[in-house]
């Protein structure tokens, strides 16, 4: 069993993730404005084009929550009642198999969850892609890992399950979202926040595990295409995040249709 202490020493080389100097950090940060002076911009931007002050303040609102917002939230490791873990993509099926490749990707978030779970071992329920590698690589029992959202074969080629769709069939599994307990993501890094968002829609107390640092590789080979680089899955996870929030205030005003 490992200790905190030696958990948090080993989990960045095990799950093999790049860090970033604190140099760098400290370099954007005098030069990023401040929350309130991009409002104030935003709002004077918004101002003009729109030529509505009320509307342009109400979006300003909604496009600075969603779109400059990457922060999480954390749980304390000790605290912690179940594992959820998300796929990032997949790979083409080879040699005539008709299941697509799992992908490097899949591995790091499963060798982020097991490094964890020697830890803490509590219960995980794991996308499909995710999943297999905790069973095929670790070992791990289906009454210990649960694996949901497998893929989809058709006409069309694979259908993978979306983030959504797996929260959902994880809360039915589970038969309610408050009996999982604290729950604590696990995903690639640029994934997290869209992926808790997503959970907590469902129901779960989601965060995500405090010190532990998600995959933040690409890969080259991956699919959907968007997932091959960071600049193209950014702008499909803004727009996520955008369609989100437009369903959500559109539910608001009109419950009834």
């Amino acid at each position: 069993m490992l200790t905190r202490r030696r958990f948090l020493t080993l989990a960045p080389s095990i799950v093999g993730l790049y860090t970033i100097g604190s140099s760098v950090f400290a370099t954007a940060s005098t030069l990023a404005a401040s929350d309130a002076e991009l409002k104030r911009q935003m709002l004077g931007k918004l101002t003009t084009e729109l030529n509505e002050a009320t509307l342009a303040n109400t979006q300003t609102q909604h496009l600075f929550k969603t779109l400059f917002n990457w922060d999480t939230a954390t749980f304390d490791l000790n605290t912690i009642n179940t594992i959820v873990a998300y796929s990032f993509g997949y790979r083409p099926a080879l040699n005539g198999n008709t299941m697509p490749e799992l992908g490097p990707i899949n591995e790091q978030i499963a060798d982020a969850v097991y490094v964890f779970y020697q830890m803490t071992p509590v219960l995980i329920y794991a996308q499909w892609e995710v999943a297999s590698i905790l069973k095929s690589k670790y070992h791990l029992e289906s009454n210990k890992v649960i694996s949901v959202g497998n893929p989809t074969i058709n006409t069309n080629g694979v259908i993978t399950a979306s983030i959504d769709q797996v929260a959902d069939m994880i809360v039915k599994k589970a038969n309610s979202a408050i009996g999982l307990g604290k729950v604590a993501i696990f995903t690639h890094a640029d994934q997290q926040s869209l992926a808790i968002d997503i959970s907590k829609i469902y129901g779960m107390n989601a965060a995500i595990p405090k010190g532990i640092v998600m995959p933040l590789d690409y890969d080259i080979d991956a699919l959907p295409v968007q997932n091959r680089r960071r600049d193209l899955y950014i702008l499909t996870n803004l727009s996520t995040r955008m369609g989100i929030l437009r369903t959500q205030l559109i539910n608001q005003k009109y419950p009834n249709g």
